[in-house]
């Protein structure tokens, strides 16, 4: 199965969107608080060069920002 790091914080909506969705279609993942976790922020900032959540890192993708659509396509995921 496919690894996944999820950068979270609390308070982002589109990120509980995203838990939603990644639980709906059966994937697991780690989850990093970036607020109750500072090395987990410095990790997102200085590694993925990302200040935003949610920030998804599959493999080698990165998805920076809401974007269902591009995670579909990393997860292979058709449309229903």
């Amino acid at each position: 199965m496919t690894s996944i790091i999820f950068y979270t914080q609390p308070d982002c909506p589109p990120c509980e969107i995203t838990k939603t969705f990644l639980k709906e279609y059966g994937f697991s993942y780690e989850l990093k608080d970036i607020k109750a976790d500072p090395k987990a922020r410095k990790e997102l900032i200085e590694v993925y060069q990302s200040y935003s959540t949610p920030t998804l890192v599959i493999g080698e993708e990165i998805i920076t920002g809401f974007n269902l659509e591009r995670l579909k396509e990393v997860l292979k995921i058709e449309n229903k």
